[in-house]
């Protein structure tokens, strides 16, 4: 699958599409067993059965259209050089939503994206270090943009885009921007 308007490097050249896995996210580990995957490769679900979440929770993505992708970047960086790094991904979601769909969403630290005190999505940062160098950093995101039924669990504390603001957030769209700014932000510190 190929993500239209990319102007990445590498981030995303790479993108693999299905339409319902137990884990974006453990796609990535799996697929770093194979030396050969490229890097910056991403893996994109409408649906997802055990996302991960922070914590060893669960991410339900049991709907089509929300956003659930996770990416991997090849590294040789100290890991003090990517202190704050799930903080820069959470603005870049941020500035996304700001710009392009004129939305004011909060972070609510370390790592949810946040409205009127409700989750919206969050962002799972894993790496694999040897010593203090970092070798790969995964990322996983999830938006809920199109859910509007939650389980009784969590109903009073979950919402989404569509729920909030009535609108309609195109994946690959949003995903795309993603990559191109988080590249840039990320190409200072590989």
């Amino acid at each position: 699958m190929q993500l239209k308007r990319l102007k990445t490097n590498f981030l995303g050249k790479n993108a693999i599409y299905y339409k319902q896995i137990d884990s974006t996210q453990k796609q990535i580990w799996k697929l770093l067993e194979n030396k050969n995957t490229p890097n910056g490769t991403l893996v994109m679900a409408d649906i997802q059965t055990n996302g991960m979440g922070t914590h060893d929770r669960v991410w339900y993505t049991d709907e089509e259209n929300n956003i659930a992708f996770s990416f991997f970047i090849k590294m040789n960086s100290n890991i003090k050089q990517i202190d704050g790094i799930t903080i820069k991904i959470a603005q870049i979601v941020l500035d996304i939503f700001k710009n392009i769909y004129h939305i004011e969403l909060q972070i609510k630290e370390p790592n949810d994206i946040v409205y009127n005190g409700k989750k919206l999505g969050g962002i799972l940062t894993q790496t694999k270090v040897i010593g203090e160098n970092v070798k790969y950093l995964v990322v996983g995101i999830g938006i809920n943009t199109e859910k509007e039924k939650f389980n009784k669990d969590i109903e009073d504390i979950a919402t989404s885009i569509k729920k909030e603001f009535g609108i309609y957030v195109e994946q690959k769209e949003f995903i795309t921007e993603f990559c191109n700014q988080f590249e840039k932000e990320i190409q200072i510190i590989i």
